[in-house]
C-alpha cells in the first residue's frame, strides 16, 4: 500500500503508431490551473510517419495546445483514462485520491486504444501485466466492491485492468494471441446483467451487426462475460499492434458534463463527413440504434460508441457494451438523442430520421423487421447458451427485449412490426 499519492504536474504521452508494436513519445501533458495542456514532442513532429492523436483537437503543430472550449483535458486523452471502476481500484491501493494526471500515471498500461502515460520521456516502463487466474480476479473485484483492502497479489491481479472504462467490475485477460475484457457479476445486481449482455451481444451478431465476440464462463460461483478486444492485433514477433480508438463523445467534442447533448444525428453527420465507407457506417449506426431500442439497452451513451483512427480516416469499431437495462415501467429513453431533443425508445422516431442515415423508409423498416424476426428465431438457442432459467427468460422477454412501448406511435404502414413482436412474446 502506497503511503503518499503525489499530485502529478506533468506526464509524457506515449503512442503506438499504426502498424507498430513499440511506442514512441508523442508529447507532454502539463497541469495548468484546472486544465491539462498538451504539447507535441519535437522528435515526434519531425517523424515522417507522425499522425495527429486526434486532428480535430490536437493537430500536428508546435507549441502548447489547450483543450477545446468547455473541456478540462483533450478528449482523446480522456478516452484513455480510467473510469469509475478503475478509479475505485486506484483509490483502494492509494492513501488519497490523485489528480487527473495522477490517475493517468497510476493506471495500467494495457489501456484501450494506442496511448499510455509515463513519468519519463526517454524510457518506457509498462505497468503490468499480471495475467492472474480468473478466480483470483473475481475475488479481487468482490473485495474492491466491499471497500476492503487487497493484499499484494490480489492488488497486482486487478491493477492491470484499471485503465479500462465503465463503472462495473472488470479486468483484463490475455490468452495466447487473444486479449479479453472480463466483466464480473456485481453484488448489487438485481438480475444477471452479465447474462443479459451476453444474450444481447450474441443476438446482435445474429442480426448482422458488427460486434465484439463474447463468451460466458464462471469463476468463484459467479458468471463472467469475456469480451474479445478489438483494439489489439498480435504480430509475428510476439508483440501487439495497438489500434487508436476515439469515443463518440470525443468525436462530438463533448465531455461527461455535456454528454446529455450527444445525439445520433450529430454522430451520423460526423460519419458522413469524416469516415471511411460512410454509407456502410451510417447503415451500421442506424442498425445499432434500432437494436438498442429492441433490446432495452438504454445505456447507449457516447462513450459506448467509438471509432478506429488510423491517422487518415475513421471507421466504427465493433459494437460493445450492449446490455439490456432494468426498467420499472414500459416507458424508456435512450442515453443519446435520436431527433432534435427527443430520445424516447421508440421505433417510430427512428423511422422519421432514417434519411439522415441515407436510408429510405422501406430500407429502415426492413432493418427493423429483420432484427425482430432474428431475435425471435435465435431467442431460445441463445438463452440456452446462457443457461437462462424459464423465469429469467420471462423476465427479459417483453420487458427489456421487445417491450411494447417501443412500438407505440408507429405509423400505419409499420404496424406489422408490432404484430411480429406480439407473436414472439406469446410463444
Amino acid at each position: 500500500m502506497t503511503s503518499e499519492t503525489p499530485q502529478a504536474t506533468t506526464a509524457f504521452v506515449w503512442f503506438w503508431l499504426p502498424g507498430q508494436t513499440e511506442p514512441v513519445v508523442a508529447g507532454r501533458l502539463d497541469q495548468e490551473g484546472e486544465q491539462l495542456v498538451f504539447t507535441y514532442a519535437r522528435s515526434y513532429l519531425e517523424r515522417s510517419d507522425a499522425v495527429a492523436l486526434f486532428p480535430a483537437e490536437l493537430p500536428l503543430k508546435r507549441g502548447p495546445q489547450p483543450p477545446l472550449p468547455g473541456l478540462m483535458m483533450p478528449g482523446c486523452i480522456r478516452d484513455a483514462a480510467p473510469d469509475a471502476w478503475g478509479r475505485r481500484i486506484i483509490i483502494n491501493r492509494l492513501s488519497r485520491e490523485p489528480n487527473e494526471l495522477g490517475y493517468l500515471l497510476a493506471s495500467g498500461s494495457d489501456r484501450i486504444g494506442a496511448l499510455d502515460f509515463q513519468s519519463s520521456a526517454t524510457e518506457y516502463i509498462p505497468r503490468g501485466p499480471h495475467n492472474a487466474p480468473i478466480e483470483e480476479l473475481a475475488a479481487s473485484a468482490e473485495r474492491v466492491e466491499q471497500g476492503l483492502p487487497l493484499n499484494s497479489e490480489l492488488d497486482r491481479a486487478l491493477f492491470h485492468g484499471t485503465s479500462i472504462g465503465g463503472a462495473r467490475p472488470k479486468a483484463l485477460i490475455e490468452d495466447g494471441d487473444r486479449k479479453f475484457v472480463a466483466k464480473f457479476s456485481s453484488s448489487t445486481d438485481l438480475y444477471s446483467l452479465v447474462k443479459a449482455e451476453f444474450i444481447a451481444m450474441r443476438l446482435a451478431s445474429h442480426a448482422g451487426l458488427n460486434v465484439a465476440p463474447v463468451s460466458l464462463t464462471q469463476a468463484a460461483g459467479k458468471d463472467v462475460l469475456l469480451v474479445e478486444r478489438f483494439d489489439r492485433t498480435p504480430s509475428g514477433n510476439g508483440g501487439w499492434q495497438r489500434h487508436a480508438v476515439i469515443s463518440a463523445l470525443t468525436l462530438l467534442e463533448l465531455d461527461e458534463l455535456m454528454a446529455r447533448y450527444a445525439s445520433y444525428e450529430d454522430l451520423a453527420e460526423r460519419i458522413r463527413l469524416r469516415f471511411r465507407y460512410p454509407e456502410q457506417m451510417l447503415r451500421e449506426l442506424f442498425a445499432r440504434l434500432v437494436f438498442n431500442i429492441l433490446t432495452g439497452n438504454t445505456d447507449d451513451h457516447a462513450r459506448n460508441h467509438a471509432a478506429f483512427w488510423n491517422g487518415k480516416t475513421f471507421e466504427l469499431t465493433p459494437a460493445y457494451d450492449i446490455c439490456p437495462q432494468s426498467r420499472t415501467g414500459n416507458e424508456a429513453s435512450q442515453a443519446m438523442l435520436i431527433r432534435d431533443s427527443e430520445r424516447a425508445s421508440q421505433l417510430g422516431l427512428c423511422l422519421e430520421v432514417a434519411h439522415q442515415y441515407l436510408l429510405s423508409r422501406d430500407e429502415a423498416m426492413s432493418i427493423m423487421e429483420r432484427q425482430i424476426r432474428l431475435i425471435g428465431e435465435q431467442w431460445d438457442y441463445t438463452c440456452d447458451q446462457a443457461a437462462l432459467s424459464p423465469a429469467e427468460r420471462s423476465q427479459f422477454m417483453g420487458r427489456q427485449f421487445l417491450n411494447p412501448f417501443i412500438f407505440e406511435n408507429l405509423p400505419e404502414d409499420a404496424n406489422h412490426l408490432e404484430a411480429i413482436a406480439d407473436d414472439i412474446r406469446q410463444r
